[in-house]
């Protein structure tokens, strides 16, 4: 080992530049320097130095050749340009695709030749790769062949020294890649014949069926079967898979051992007695099989453990399944069943997104997920990403999809590492598994796998690709499968019997024949079907607490860490809530005590509470205050976090500034909660139209088409008050037009008393009745007195689908208006005398639609001759095109009519003034009593109506 080889890299070209420093005034540098080079000379030197001892002590050497120095940071340099960029000239494309050149990879370009790299030491280049080598050509070549052949390393982008170090490290000593790591061959071309065999069987047993088959990147599947086995080592004992439905059949046959017979049938697609069974109670109507999900207990060490692998139902929205898979992943890994936080361990659960090329750049939900994955609350430890690049979208080229160069360049913001591999070459796609899964191991981050590859047939199996893509598709058309090109390699090289892979195909075509000769798909067809909740468990459920309960929860929510210092303002407004509870009263508690008891209720009770949104610790309204912070030393106090009485964790977390992908992860991770109240509040109702997708395709309809059972609770802020078209509505007709077979629960709730209520009820039916609840929140109300109720309510009260008038005389009233929030305040908070002839009764559940309810309270007034609907939204907004309907039912021959904004394209006005005017006009119009007209012609009217 010579005097040189401790210095490589940059460290070598400082040390060159502080000998050159030397050699024009030794006294330029320290003593510790000036000694070191009294006794040192630079490679291949004839002008260094002699020893000290061969010449006279003290006197300056010649300075060192600048063309040596030259070629020596020249082939730094060169070095340096190998690893970052190395991956642009790699092989990455199966068919041939020439790869991008750049000449900082060329010699010539830092000024040096193959035979002056070959004068050079190894050292010079450094690290794993030059190991062992005679000089620093071989030690480029050795780079070249790691970083340029078929795999391209793309992690330049990381920032830490640490990562960036381990990965170089990782990838340059080839420790994840035989020999070092032995696959097993057979078992490898075995497994690439079952991935081929079952993708042409089903091309043949049903021609024109769609399957989206996985063809042209069947290794997918051998590298989620290394990435189960290495997890499981790390000891993962939940694996939570998210793809769209490209190759999604074949992961369900060999990933999640869904039988093939099971599949065949569905093919089959039989109507089923069980589905005609269902849809008479749940609505249940399935998905097509591309779509579906199902779960594996994989076994590991001979049994010793097991590690639940689950693939998650996805549409074909194809990028909206990431985030409901992280927070699905959050949840497997999080204990909640201890007071204060919960505990999250990120070595329970492990998240694997298989995303396509074109939708990973181009739906800004993979962004929003990927915000998140390093968020407080939202962290699982690390998600391996597959980018499955087929290199097209549907029919679009990929100049045409994004404006990068590669697909997962959005990866490179959140510093997430980047193989892009060869689909082609079997030995390398394990290699970057198992180096990812090491990564996850080692820094509990993402990591991203581009699996480049291609696409057998069209975007279907029904499309014909070359209508777009002739060049292309005719280079597929002869290019052999990864199957072929493994046994050919095997068989090659004398490690495999020539006729095994031809045997091994006969094994499963046969397989899949017998299995297919032998179906009764009706008998083999298994959807499931939720099971339906007992009747009238909403009704009979008891939510009310006892007084002494409550007192003592809102003694307990007052105490402070001991000098703990908390805003003033805030101080006085918490003091004067406290003490209205403790002190009793018809106003005692306003809509921010009544969540803060429920939600320390139902702690009580054992049950945990994930409350998140934008903003939700101190709300958008600056109502909540469910955090406090010291202030002098910012440290944060939460009351539900130290509630003694509690026996469950609650956690309230701030969330990005995104609809979409946050809803999308507390769906996830409601759905495995599943016994906890999982919350998620928007800043303003309005927002919620930013995560559309995920309403339509997971919430409201995920029991119906999967038999998933979410019961995640919507706080939408909702209320016309001159805001503007949009901070007013929550958008409550959609979810109205969405509401069928009691897939959610709707509420507009106008006082403290009924939100308690609901919050209990729905924690309380987590288990007996789960329901999405979505909540019109209040916005102007959170401090109206009128909203606020006595503790006697929520003590002695229940949940009320409908709230009557207290103070009509039934027998006098003949004009009832029925309304559903924050427009009941207007109505009946004003200054003039109320007539005696008219009654305002509220609607507090829209759906279920209580029609019994609504009935009973017509019955009540025997002199009623008009039924008034009454709402702030427009007539095509709101609730009046769904209850509309419904209310005539009811009514009968008793004439309904409509009061409210006409028709509107947008929710609101745009002005205060204009907004206060209308909703003046509004409120005018629905207090003016008509004379009371003769009998016969209130008969007429009557028929009439």
């Amino acid at each position: 080992m010579s005097a040189w080889d401790p210095f490589y890299g940059s460290n070598a070209g400082y040390l060159l530049d502080l000998y050159d420093r030397y050699c024009e005034d030794p006294s330029s540098v320290d003593p510790a320097s000036r000694a070191f080079f009294q006794n040192w000379r630079p490679p291949d030197d004839p002008a260094a130095p002699p020893a000290a001892s061969e010449g006279r002590v003290g006197a300056a050497p010649p300075p060192v050749g600048q063309e040596l120095i030259g070629k020596i940071t020249g082939a730094v340099n060169l070095a340096q340009s190998i690893r970052a960029f190395g991956h642009l000239p790699a092989q990455l494309d199966p068919l041939g695709t020439p790869p991008p050149q750049d000449p900082a990879l060329d010699p010539a370009f830092h000024g040096i030749t193959d035979e002056d790299l070959a004068r050079l030491p190894a050292s010079l280049i450094g690290g794993p790769a030059a190991e062992g080598k005679p000089n620093a050509l071989e030690a480029i070549r050795a780079l070249r062949e790691i970083y340029s052949a078929f795999t391209g390393h793309d992690f330049d982008h990381v920032t830490d020294p640490e990562e960036r170090d381990w990965l170089r490290e990782a990838v340059e000593s080839r420790r994840f890649r035989p020999p070092a790591r032995p696959i097993e061959e057979v078992e490898l071309l075995e497994r690439l014949t079952q991935v081929e065999v079952f993708e042409r069987f089903l091309h043949r047993a049903f021609p024109g069926k769609f399957r989206f088959s996985i063809e042209g990147l069947d290794v997918m599947v051998p590298m989620l079967d290394e990435a189960l086995h290495a997890v499981a080592a790390d000891g993962v004992r939940h694996v939570l898979i998210g793809m769209p439905h490209r190759g999604r059949l074949n992961v369900l046959a060999h990933i999640l051992r869904k039988p093939y017979d099971q599949i065949l049938a569905e093919f089959k697609d039989p109507i089923n007695r069980l589905d005609v069974a269902a849809q008479n109670d749940l609505g249940w109507t399935g998905d097509v099989k591309y779509h579906r999900g199902t779960q594996w207990q994989m076994e590991e060490g001979g049994g010793t453990s097991t590690i639940n692998v689950r693939l998650a139902p996805n549409p074909s929205h194809l990028e909206f399944i990431n985030p409901v898979v992280m927070g699905m992943a959050r949840a497997l890994g999080t204990s909640a069943d201890r007071p204060g936080t919960s505990a999250h361990d990120p070595l329970l659960a492990m998240a694997v997104m298989i995303h396509g090329d074109a939708a990973f750049p181009g739906q800004g939900i993979v962004a929003e997920t990927l915000n998140l994955s390093r968020l407080a609350g939202y962290t699982t430890g690390g998600t391996l990403h597959i980018i499955a690049n087929n290199q097209l979208g549907f029919t679009t080229d990929p100049d045409h999809a994004r404006s990068t160069m590669y697909a997962s360049d959005l990866a490179k913001g959140f510093e997430i590492p980047i193989i892009h591999v060869n689909a082609d070459c079997p030995e390398d796609c394990i290699e970057v598994v198992r180096l990812a899964c090491a990564w996850r191991r080692r820094f509990g981050k993402d990591f991203l796998i581009d699996l480049v590859g291609y696409r057998r047939w069209g975007h279907n199996e029904a499309d014909e690709p070359m209508f777009t893509q002739p060049m292309m598709y005719r280079l597929v058309n002869e290019h052999p499968t990864v199957r072929q090109i493994w046994a050919e390699r095997l068989a090659g090289a004398g490690r495999i019997a020539p006729e095994l892979p031809e045997q091994l195909e006969r094994k499963y075509y046969d397989l899949l024949q017998g299995k297919f000769n032998e179906l009764d798909p009706e008998e083999m067809i298994r959807s499931p079907h939720p099971k339906p909740p007992p009747p009238g468990a909403a009704r009979r459920v008891r939510t009310a607490a006892p007084a002494e309960r409550l007192l003592a929860l809102n003694e307990s929510l007052a105490r402070l860490p001991e000098g703990f210092e908390i805003n003033g303002k805030l101080e006085k407004i918490l003091a004067r809530r406290r003490e209205a509870i403790a002190g009793g009263g018809e106003r005692a508690v306003d809509w921010t005590s009544a969540e803060e008891l429920a939600l320390a209720s139902i702690l009580e009770d054992g049950l945990p509470v994930r409350l998140t949104g934008q903003d939700v610790e101190r709300g958008t309204f600056s109502h909540r205050h469910a955090v406090y912070r010291d202030q002098r030393t910012g440290e944060r106090f939460c009351p539900l976090q130290n509630l003694p009485q509690a026996r469950a964790s609650f956690d309230i977390r701030n969330s990005s500034l995104s609809e979409a992908g946050a809803l999308g992860f507390e769906f996830g991770y409601n759905l495995q909660q599943g016994r906890g109240l999982v919350i998620w509040e928007a800043q303003y109702g309005d927002f919620i139209n930013g995560a559309q997708v995920l309403i339509d395709e997971f919430l409201v309809s995920a029991r119906a088409k999967w038999g998933q059972t979410p019961s995640l609770v919507m706080l939408l802020p909702h209320g016309y008050e001159g805001a503007g078209p949009d901070h007013s509505s929550g958008r409550l007709e959609r979810f109205l037009s969405l509401a069928a077979d009691i897939n959610i629960r709707v509420a507009n709730c106008t006082t403290a008393a009924q939100y308690f209520h609901l919050l209990r009820r729905q924690a309380l039916l987590l288990e007996t009745d789960p329901l999405p609840l979505v909540i019109m929140s209040p916005k102007s109300l959170l401090r109206n007195p009128l909203i606020a109720r006595p503790l006697s309510e929520l003590s002695e009260g229940h949940w009320q689908p409908v709230i009557d008038d207290a103070q009509a005389d039934p027998q006098r009233v003949r004009r009832l208006i029925l309304c559903s929030g924050k427009v009941w305040v207007d109505l009946t908070a004003g200054e003039e005398p109320w007539p005696a002839e008219l009654a305002a009764a509220r609607l507090e559940q829209l759906y279920p639609f209580p029609k019994e309810d609504v009935a009973a309270l017509l019955e009540r007034y025997p002199q009623l001759e008009e039924l008034v609907w009454l709402q702030e939204e427009p007539m095509n907004m709101g609730p009046w095109g769904f209850v509309g309907p419904l209310l005539r039912e009811v009514a009968g021959e008793l004439p309904l009519h409509y009061l409210g904004r006409p028709r509107y394209s947008s929710p609101a006005e745009g002005s205060a003034a204009w907004h206060a005017f209308n909703q003046k006009k509004l409120v005018e119009k629905a207090r003016l009593i008509e004379p009371a007209p003769e009998p016969a012609a209130r008969r007429r009217a009557a028929r009439k109506g």
